[in-house]
């Protein structure tokens, strides 16, 4: 009994300190009533103290004036009760409040205005009930926050239009932005070198002028609305992100914001092909392997900043209207790593090793990036530190700098072309074939070389003073009214000549020197004319070179006539008469000459001029000076050796060798010439 009596007595003193902490709390109902259900977990018995609260009129001080407004407590009461039973029911929930019905997302948002309507409140220092409402319209409201923080990550994600490569590229081709180079192949060394003569020509690269707008033939704004999320939601992300900025919450939702569209871009980027690669690693890859990235990153490039950038733009601008500096951040934030990644590759590039084969895709990457330069700075145009468009001029610069000093080298690169090996048959040697196709190539990009070049271009200390360019072997060609790239190719051309005119004192037979000469300067000649070098060099440089050419084909036909011409002199048997003539004399004539002619055949037969029109003008040259001097002195002192024995002094008649000459420069295996039936 004694332990019963005991045990009533302490549970009665549980109960009376439980009063005591409810009547203490008695000035807030929720308060209180959250205790009771607190107390009531460890005795129901707790549960009947309810009676110790008076009506809610009475607690709330007889209506007392909020905020001097008219608000009296117990409407603010009502009010926070009504939005706090929205809150805690759909935090209490698994399901998305914007994947429900849209009642539910309207009653949530007038929930969390009257909830920061509340928190907002001016309270005098005497309301202490005030600010306790305050208070919990404060937690109600983090609660609610935190919430629509989740549903908008929800939102952005489960709604941003997928896009995948073939997306992204076809927004580009709409713009007709992609390099038409990227379809060729570069050129790689002198030896590799192709002509396109005898080989399939890979298509030369056009060059693209005038503004995005221009190149497109469609207006460039039809992809910069391109939607990256489904414009359906973007009115209830607009009003999350008003309440969250209305509610000071703007720091939560930056981050929320920034990092859904900061992992969507980097996945654009993935889609792309574009890795993250350290300058390191960028110097360290094998050339094939890093022109295939190069050709990535220029697409990259101009899809990021003339589609995505402008979408985000857009996405930032239709959001967070509601802050003007909300809207430069996210921006800014979102997207500033995608677009560093792509310059920090373009710097890796700039600063590599310089090479003739890297130079075209330099020069690809240097449009690219002009090209979308002023969407950069119109994009972050709000960026006070201006980081971004500070970053892309450098390395816009410093891609320029590699254009030029690569120019550079590799002119010094033709002068020094140690090679000495002799071409076969006096053919085009192989630096010829791979400096023309490769000036050729570069005409492509004549704007943008012209910019690089003007005022002395950086191109070393080549270009210099008009005198200086005189004693280039240019031969005073009109400089002071070329365009910078024309005085480039001038002097590039004027090292190849140089090199030629050494390389063909290897040959020990004087006349395949001047084959030889004949040959690779034509050549040059030829791809001078066909394309828009014709037009930087002009005509008087074609017409002086085809000039030499013929000066070449003289040298060639003294050189190698000479001896044959002479065996047909008659040496002063025309002043007796014919019976006086020594038989012995013309036999050694006619020998001579059949020695000297099959000699010719044989070497020259072996020789090769690729260019028809030249093999037959040499042809025809050659029988102009030999077939009448021939026919002459066969029809003047032949007779006296016809028949018999001495018949066979006189091997060929005139269309015998007429035949013969026809097989000349045909590159054929040396064979002696078929003797007249």
């Amino acid at each position: 009994m004694a332990a019963a009596a005991a045990r009533a007595d302490g549970q009665e003193k549980v109960i009376a300190a439980a009063k005591h902490i409810v009547s203490s709390l008695a000035t807030s109902k929720n308060a209180a009533e959250d205790m009771i259900r607190i107390l009531s977990g460890f005795d129901n018995r707790l549960s009947t103290i309810n009676d110790l609260f008076a009506p809610s009129s009475d607690r709330s001080g007889g209506g007392a004036d909020v905020n001097g407004d008219g608000t009296d407590l117990s409407e603010a009461e009502l009010r926070l009760e009504a939005a706090q039973k929205v809150v805690l029911r759909w935090d209490a929930s698994d399901s998305l409040l914007w994947e429900s019905c849209p009642e539910d997302a309207d009653e949530y948002l007038a929930a969390v205005d009257c909830l920061i309507s509340l928190a907002e409140l001016s309270i005098s220092t005497a309301a202490g009930a005030a600010e306790d409402l305050v208070g919990r319209a404060e937690i109600a409201l983090q609660m609610a926050m935190s919430r629509l923080g989740e549903e908008f990550r929800h939102l952005m994600v489960r709604n941003a239009v997928p896009l995948d490569s073939n997306d992204l590229c076809s927004s580009i081709r709409r713009l007709s932005l992609s390099f038409a180079s990227d379809s060729g192949e570069a050129i790689e060394d002198f030896e590799s070198s192709v002509d396109d003569e005898h080989h399939h020509q890979q298509p030369i690269p056009q060059q693209q002028e005038g503004s995005p707008e221009d190149r497109s033939g469609s207006c460039l704004m039809d992809d910069r609305n391109l939607d990256l999320i489904h414009p359906e939601v973007v009115a209830g992300l607009k009003a999350i992100a008003d309440r969250m900025i209305e509610a000071k919450y703007d720091r939560e939702h930056h981050d929320v914001y920034c990092t859904v569209r900061r992992d969507i871009l980097d996945e654009c980027l993935s889609i792309l092909g574009i890795d993250r690669i350290s300058i390191e690693e960028v110097q360290r890859i094998e050339w094939r392997m890093l022109d295939d990235k190069i050709k990535k990153w220029i697409q990259a490039l101009k899809i990021v900043v003339h589609v995505l950038l402008w979408g985000e733009r857009r996405l930032c601008d239709q959001i967070l209207a509601a802050s003007k500096e909300l809207r430069e951040e996210c921006f800014a934030e979102t997207t500033k790593g995608c677009v560093m990644q792509l310059l920090n590759f373009g710097d890796a590039i700039a600063i590599c090793q310089r090479s003739s084969e890297k130079l075209f895709r330099i020069l690809d990457m240097y449009e690219a990036l002009a090209d979308v330069l002023p969407d950069l700075h119109a994009l972050f145009a709000a960026d006070p530190k201006d980081l971004i468009c500070e970053e892309a001029d450098g390395i816009l610069k410093r891609l320029g700098d590699a254009v030029k000093g690569t120019l550079m080298e590799f002119g010094y690169a033709i002068q020094k072309e140690p090679s000495r090996k002799p071409t076969q048959g006096g053919e085009i040697h192989p630096m010829t074939r791979y400096v023309m196709n490769y000036v050729k190539f570069l005409v492509v990009y004549i704007n943008t070389l012209n910019i690089l070049l003007d005022n002395g271009g950086a191109c070393g200390t080549d270009e210099g003073s008009s005198e200086g360019w005189e004693n280039k072997n240019t031969d005073g060609e009109n400089f002071e009214n070329m365009t910078p790239l024309g005085r480039r190719m001038l002097l590039i051309i004027s090292y190849l000549e140089s090199n030629l005119d050494e390389k063909s004192k290897v040959y020990e037979d004087g006349a395949m020197r001047y084959i030889f000469l004949m040959n690779n300067i034509l050549y040059i000649v030829n791809k001078v004319k066909d394309s828009e070098l014709g037009r930087l060099l002009g005509d008087h440089w074609i017409r002086r070179h085809r000039s030499q050419i013929r000066q070449y084909a003289t040298s060639y036909l003294r050189t190698s006539w000479t001896k044959v011409l002479s065996c047909l002199k008659d040496d002063g048997y025309g002043s007796g008469s014919s019976s006086s003539i020594s038989k012995v004399a013309l036999k050694e004539k006619f020998k001579n000459f059949n020695m000297a002619f099959e000699e010719i055949y044989r070497v020259q037969t072996t020789w090769k001029v690729p260019d028809p029109q030249l093999r037959e003008e040499l042809r025809i040259s050659i029988s102009e000076k030999v077939i009448p001097a021939y026919r002459s002195f066969m029809g003047r002192f032949g007779g006296q050796l016809e028949g018999g024995r001495h018949g066979k002094y006189i091997k060929y008649m005139p269309d015998d060798l007429e035949s013969h000459l026809s097989d000349l420069f045909e590159g054929l295996p040396g064979f002696t010439p078929r003797k007249r039936t």
